[in-house]
């Protein structure tokens, strides 16, 4: 399966170069994983993280988020027209989607969720925390798919169930870190049916055992859903395999690690540890080897992310333009590790290490908002 680089009509290089910038200095997490994707990957994967980054903080920091959607619809409506504003982010998106034919929306769904978390909208029950988690995270698994050469819908629909298995591993993980924003992702119908009053419990977010089972039953529901998305990372180019299963196996880890920790995740943080990481091996090697798949339907709430990429198949083979292509110089690696199993493993070291760093980073911002920044500890290095 052919992997284009990405070949640019509207961008610079230093657009591109802006779009690294914002990725290096923002999502250490997707940073990290990106070093096991080929660099025809990696360039337009980077492009589209710099919007999604944008349209995150623009709308997250916004005094009026309504307005802030209404203003990233607009950019979007520029991109999608082939007149992309003056922005590095938008242009190198627009050669993203052209290139790419990724339906508007998967962006659009995207741009929701983020609204969504700024107008601080409540979780029911089991199928509005997938409904939020397709937008936040199966999108984004979709177009990172798209950017692989993959539009089958099959896989399409393996690599949302990816998304939305990863999102609920974070939700069980941050129970305490996103109550003490004020945020509660549980599905409110399950923290009832165990006795706990959602609202009382966010104003006062202690354990119990009872919140405890809630946590239980959603990293089992992430199990499944990992599981379902097994049966496509065979189907993925083999190049990008192990990136995608070094991110399945440590996300589903955490989600183990919460359980050895007897489903606490609101007085501790589940961090997985290094003898953990390098028994996570075997598993993301095996992940590279295709294996029988089982024909499976699309959650219900990731179908219209999937219909929508069967709706729009590319006007011509990926890659075929003749236009030379732009080159990001990718990040170099540590003392050039010499097998594909000790890339692995310091790559599944550096993604733990920088998302520590990323919550750090989370927590001073909110320290500092609250005028508390005093009390922020140090970022803590990764070198």
């Amino acid at each position: 399966m052919r992997q284009p680089s990405l070949s640019p009509r509207f961008s610079t290089p230093a657009d591109q170069a802006a779009c690294r910038d914002l990725l290096c200095g923002g999502s250490r997490s997707f940073y990290a994983a990106s070093l096991l994707l080929p660099r025809s990957v990696y360039e337009p994967a980077t492009a589209l993280y710099a919007f999604c980054r944008i349209a995150d903080d623009e709308i997250d920091l916004a005094d009026r988020p309504h307005d802030a959607v209404i203003a990233l619809r607009q950019r979007l409506d520029a991109v999608y027209a082939g007149r992309p504003m003056q922005i590095s982010a938008d242009r190198a998106l627009a050669d993203v989607v052209q290139q790419f034919a990724v339906p508007r929306t998967l962006l659009d769904a995207l741009i929701e969720g983020f609204a969504w978390d700024a107008e601080g909208r409540c979780y029911e029950d089991l199928s509005s925390v997938y409904a939020y988690s397709a937008r936040v995270a199966a999108t984004v698994g979709a177009m990172m798919t798209l950017l692989m050469g993959v539009r089958d819908p099959d896989l399409i629909a393996r690599a949302c169930d990816l998304g939305v298995a990863m999102q609920l591993s974070n939700i069980a993980r941050d129970v305490g870190e996103d109550a003490a924003n004020g945020r509660l992702y549980l599905p409110r119908q399950w923290l009832r049916e165990e006795g706990l009053d959602p609202d009382a419990w966010l104003a006062n977010p202690v354990w119990s055992p009872a919140l405890g089972r809630v946590v239980a039953r959603l990293i089992d529901a992430a199990e499944g859903l990992y599981a379902r998305a097994d049966q496509g990372i065979g189907g993925l180019p083999l190049r990008c395999r192990a990136g995608i299963g070094a991110a399945r196996h440590l996300y589903a880890e955490i989600g183990h690690e919460v359980g050895r920790r007897g489903w606490n995740s609101v007085c501790s943080r589940a961090v997985v540890s290094p003898r953990r990481k390098a028994q996570l091996l075997p598993r993301v090697l095996a992940a590279a080897f295709p294996r029988r798949t089982v024909a499976l339907p699309p959650l219900a709430e990731t179908l219209f992310l999937v219909e929508a990429v069967r709706a729009q198949p590319l006007s011509q083979p990926v890659g075929s333009q003749s236009v030379k292509p732009v080159s990001i110089n990718p990040p170099a690696l540590p003392a050039s590790p010499p097998t594909i199993e000790s890339r692995v493993v310091w790559v599944l070291d550096l993604f733990a290490r920088l998302e520590e760093r990323d919550r750090q980073r989370r927590n001073q911002s909110a320290w500092q908002g609250a005028g508390l920044s005093a009390m922020a500890p140090e970022a803590m290095s990764v070198d």
